[in-house]
């Protein structure tokens, strides 16, 4: 089998890999092994100077890795050359950060001396998806590399060119054979990938149905993973809110990355008082964001992935529709090539509708009118999800308070979108997932805590 490689704005097969034989991956997993036998007990300074030399790279190459992006899943040339200007700092932050994050920590007990040390845990397995195909990978890559361990990699079928650019990329900047080998292979073959006692840990980023897979699989070595799934965030707009900080803001956070991003604002929840009027300003900032091919860089909404991923998009939203949703604007599949869908809003959304019920993974801002601010916190916590969340509001105070107490969600923000950031800790609660990945609690949750007790 070959995992073909899709032009999203065309439609047109541009590139074909080889699947990987059964020897061909027992080879990577046992190079894997070999590599970590040695880089483990390199010192943090010997890590960090090839890992200096990737984020020098990423920014040399940003244009052809945005021209990559681009082809592979449709994704506009800026955001992806800022996509590896973003692969750049992670690698620089954890070259810089990652013996001080691991440093043994002096825990006083009955003991002379008792401590905790951060040792590497082995071979792990990233599987990772095709919406942000450097910035996944490396976000994983570069504090597990200067931990101490080494990586197989199964990215998405159709970002195949870009798993393999990575590897190369680490390769170029003087990482050993064996650090991060991409392994060209379909999803089936995963779980034995998982069972294999070579694979010490396992980091997906993916659906919840995917992670529950991954989880059962790894249950039976056991073996740790951290599970970064799904998303349907809320972006509560409370009655004080700066209306156009909000709408500007929530524009970027439903469009970027042509909306197919866990963290993307999906919910838009908003309070009577200001409903109507914030409505209409999310809706003149995105229709006025231009839809068209990636590769253009006037270009902000790019084609869809996979057709059969913008065919789901459309059926929620025409599902909704018939509920008793509003269309706004958008909703419909244009002419022409390619999988492209437009900047889309769904007013009174409802509970029973799949735009309230589902994760909408495209450009579609679902509303849903709180009856007051007890009732907007209401909603935001009804999804099984728990990834991210926003707030607006001029009482940044209350905005602390509800979110500290209030929110079920791992990352939540105040007067700004959800992004992540290599200097604080990603992740999820609930059917979002569980693990942290990037700051000094990320960089720990891919170690091995180990206990040492001096009598």
């Amino acid at each position: 089998m070959n995992l073909l490689s899709i032009d999203p704005s065309t439609g047109e097969q541009f590139d074909a890999f080889e699947e990987m034989s059964a020897a061909e991956v027992d080879a990577a997993l046992a190079q894997a092994a070999a590599c970590f036998a040695e880089w483990r007990r390199t010192s943090f300074a010997e890590r960090a100077k090839p890992m200096r030399e990737a984020a020098r790279l990423l920014r040399e190459r940003k244009t052809a890795y945005g021209e990559l992006m681009a082809r592979e899943m449709g994704k506009p040339i800026a955001a992806g050359e800022a996509e590896a200007e973003k692969c750049a700092w992670v690698c620089e932050y954890f070259a810089e950060h990652a013996e001080t994050f691991l440093q043994p920590e002096i825990i006083e007990s009955d003991a002379t001396k008792s401590f905790v040390s951060y040792q590497p845990i082995g071979v792990m397995l990233a599987i990772m998806p095709w919406n942000f195909p450097f910035w996944q990978v490396l976000r994983c890559a570069a504090p597990g590399i200067m931990a101490g361990n080494t990586f197989v990699l199964k990215h998405a079928n159709n970002v195949t060119g870009s798993a393999l650019a990575v590897e190369q990329l680490l390769r170029d900047a003087g990482f050993p054979e064996g650090i991060l080998t991409a392994l060209r292979i379909d999803i089936p073959r995963i779980e034995g990938v998982i069972r294999d006692d070579r694979v010490q840990h396992v980091s997906l980023t993916g659906s919840t149905r995917a992670g529950r897979a991954v989880a059962a699989a790894c249950a039976h070595g056991p073996k740790r993973c951290i599970l970064e799934l799904g998303g349907s965030d809320p972006f509560l707009v409370l009655a004080d809110a700066d209306l156009d900080l909000a709408a500007e803001q929530g524009a970027i956070s439903r469009l970027f990355c042509n909306g197919e991003s866990c963290i993307a604002a999906k919910r838009f929840i908003v309070v009577p008082e200001i409903a109507d009027a914030f409505i209409e300003k999310l809706k003149a900032r995105m229709t006025s964001k231009r839809m068209g091919p990636p590769l253009e860089r006037d270009t902000d909404l790019g084609p869809m992935a996979r057709k059969d991923l913008r065919d789901t998009l459309h059926q929620q939203v025409t599902d909704s529709v018939a509920k008793g949703a509003v269309l706004v604007c958008g909703g419909e599949i244009p002419d022409g090539p390619g999988y492209y869908y437009p900047a889309t809003i769904l007013d009174a959304v409802t509970p029973g509708m799949p735009a309230y019920e589902e994760e909408l993974f495209g450009p579609v801002a679902a509303i849903l009118r709180a009856r007051d601010e007890a009732h907007a916190i209401e909603l935001a916590n009804d999804t099984p999800y728990g990834l991210g969340a926003a707030i607006f509001t001029r009482d940044t105070a209350r905005a602390e308070r509800i979110m500290q107490d209030e929110i079920g969600a791992g990352a939540c923000f105040v007067n700004a979108f959800v992004r992540s950031d290599p200097r604080l800790p990603f992740g999820g609660t609930k059917g979002s997932g569980y693990g942290r990945e990037l700051g000094p609690h990320g960089i720990r949750d891919l170690t091995h805590i180990k206990t040492v007790y001096i009598a």
